[in-house]
Order: C-alpha cells, then structure tokens, then sequence
C-alpha cells in the first residue's frame, strides 16, 4: 500500500533566518507583515477581523484552531484584517451550530493566507527572545531564500500610520435602533436579556480602527454612537454637538498619528473623553507624553492589571505593541491609575484637571474576560456627571 504525504507548501520565514515549512490553507498568496503571537484559547475570529491587527501575521498559540467554525455576528470589523495567520493544527471539522462555514472558506474567500503544521510554540519563544519579528508568510510553494528576502525586505511597523487603512471613510450612526447592540441571548432562556439601550448622551467616537464590540457596548450603556473618520477635525467633531469623546483601538504606531494627537489636543479641555489601547497611546502623545514599543507586546486574553487606586486586579484582554511612557505622562500632568503585573507598563491613566481617562486593554473583550467592563457605566456615569455641572451653572 502507497502512503501520499501531503506537501508542505506552506512557509513562514523570519528575519532571524529561521523557516517553518507547513501546509498551505486559506488564500494561495505571498504577504509580508510583522510576526506576533497570540494566547487567547479561543475567539480566533474576533482575532482575525480586529483591525488593530492591520499589517500582521498572527501565530495562535492554542493549539488547534478552526473547530468551531465562522459566523458573521463575531466579526469584529467588515472581515479579516490580519495580514496572514499560523496555526499548529487546523482542525478538519467545523462543531457549531451557529458556525456558517470553515476557517479555510472564509480565509479563502477574505484572501488571506495561513500556515498549518508548524510549531507554533518555536514561533512564539523566538518572537519572545528576539522581539516582534519581520516575517513572510507564503502559500505559493516559493524557495526559502525567497521567502527570507521578502521577510527582510519588509518596511517594519515603526513609523507606519496603518490607521488611514482602517479607518471609515465617512461618518455615520452605529446601529440607530439598538438591535446589533443587544448581547447574546439563547432561545428559550432568560440569558444575557438586560440589555441597556435607551440613548441619553451623544457620543463622537473616532475610528481608528475600531471593534464593533467596542461602539456594541457603548451603545448598550446609553450612549448614540456617532462614528467618525480618524482624519475628522475638530470641526467636524463641533458639527455633531457631542456629550463626550470615545477614541477606539487601532493599528500601527501611535507615534505617526501627527494629525490625531493635534485634534484630540484642541478636545481635551472641551469634552469628557474616553479612549482604549491606541485610543490610550494617541491621548498620551495629545497631552505631550510619550510611547515606545515593547519587545513582542501584549496579545491575548489573560493579561492581569492592577487598579493602583481601589487595589484591585483585573484579567484583561489586550493586544497592543506600543506602551506609555510613566515617567513623561507624570510630567504632563497625568495620574498613571493602573499597570500590567508581568512587566508593569501602564495600563491606564486618567488627567488631573479634565474629566480625561484611557485604558491600554480591552474592557469590551471580544474575546476575553469581562472584568473591565465596568468601565462603559463609569463612563456613562462621568458623562452624566459633567453635563449635570454644566446645566447647573
């Protein structure tokens, strides 16, 4: 009896030499784009279509991926926004009775190509050691010289606006009638059914890049979501006579958004403001602070943060590769009121003298915990609290 092995026409090279052959799924196509790994055990979906991992090839450490399918109602964005994706096995059936169809179909028909069959724990201890790495990733059957050239010959992720990638071309109102917004509910049961969505506060988010899950909960805490351009000026922000100001996530370097830190500057004494992961960095460089990037970042969901000021600690989902700078936010004037216990960068701040407060972490999760999601009622709540000053004045 004749064994057919299946090829291995899949690669994965970094830039420190290293090759990972594989077997090729998804998109046949040729990217280049930084090596990251992620540690969520699930919610690869919400992985693959958030837009903060713009310009990426993401290795999943979990080790087998794609069992419970696709569905369009865990998109954290209009599809994937990965530039390539690793995985260490690809599992051959789909068990999910809201699945709509395969990892392989929907990578397939969103062009993005993947890599199974590689060791994904390799990968992840040499990004680990020598930091986020340049990488290509190929499923066109191409030399390993090839593939290492391209890895090396790719710009980096510092100095890249990869925003203007993102971002929605024009404004617009998130799910008017709350529907979208309404959390999960199974049939039959009483699950998930408080849903907040009466709207008392008009809120200008800028999408830098945006999750759904984000505007899903802000309109679920009360607040009419109008969307905007990450290009918007302060005039156009005026235009909507907002409440407050949300600044979302987003791809790339915080330290490239010039046109960003020079609006949300002009906002700050003007509106209650809200931001989360590049959110966070694009108001530390508003304030006139700094950021710089970590060794291989922060990607999954089981990072734990410390609140300094009620002591208490938060699992968190994060996924970012830029940090605050402490010491320059202190000398701006901001009160750093959370960090990370692996490596103790910031994780959070709020400003002395405006009702001003950012997270580097997810409090929607999408995937993750929910122990920051507290945070959308504190907002509410700040909200509320400002425009009750004002009306009494």
């Amino acid at each position: 009896m004749t064994i057919c092995k299946k090829k291995r026409n899949a690669i994965l090279a970094l830039e420190d030499g290293s090759v990972f052959r594989g077997f090729q799924f998804g998109a046949v196509k040729t990217c280049q784009g930084e090596a990251v790994f992620n540690t969520a055990m699930t919610g690869y979906q919400e992985t693959l279509t958030d837009p903060s991992y713009f310009g990426q090839i993401v290795t999943m450490t979990s080790p087998q991926i794609g069992n419970y399918g696709i569905n369009q109602e865990d998109e954290e964005s209009d599809g994937p926004k990965v530039a390539g994706f690793v995985v260490r096995e690809l599992s051959p059936i789909v068990s999910n009775w809201r699945a709509t169809g395969s990892l392989d179909d929907y990578l397939k028909k969103n062009n993005i190509p993947g890599i199974s069959g590689v060791d994904t724990r390799a990968i992840t201890k040499r990004i680990r050691v020598h930091g986020a790495l340049k990488a290509c990733l190929s499923t066109e059957d191409i030399s390993d010289e090839e593939a290492l050239k391209l890895a090396r010959e790719w710009t980096g992720i510092v100095g890249q606006d990869f925003v203007k990638e993102v971002t929605c071309k024009e404004s617009y109102t998130w799910d008017p009638s709350g529907e979208k917004s309404k959390t999960f509910t199974v049939v039959g049961t009483n699950l998930s059914t408080n849903n907040h969505i009466e709207k008392n506060h008009r809120l200008v988010a800028f999408d830098f890049g945006g999750k759904r899950a984000i505007f899903k909960n802000l309109r679920r805490h009360g607040f009419e979501v109008i969307v905007l351009p990450a290009t918007a000026t302060v005039e156009d922000v005026e235009s909507h006579n907002p409440d407050a100001i949300f600044l979302s996530n987003g791809p790339g370097d915080p330290s490239a958004l010039d046109y960003a830190h020079k609006t949300i500057h002009s906002l700050l004494s003007k509106y209650p403001i809200f931001g989360i992961c590049l959110g966070h960095q694009i108001l530390t460089h508003a304030i006139g602070a700094d950021t710089y990037k970590l060794k291989f970042g922060h990607r999954g969901a089981n990072q734990p943060v410390k609140n300094i000021e009620t002591e208490k600690v938060s699992i968190t989902s994060q996924n970012h590769g830029f940090a605050s700078d402490k010491e320059k936010l202190e000398e701006m004037g901001a009160i750093v009121t959370e960090y990370n216990l692996n490596d103790q960068t910031v994780s959070g701040m709020r400003l002395k003298n405006h009702p001003v407060f950012s997270v580097q972490y997810h409090p929607e999760a999408s995937p993750g915990p929910n122990d920051a999601n507290h945070l959308f009622q504190a907002f509410y709540s700040l909200v509320s609290e400002e425009k009750r000053k004002v009306s009494s004045i």
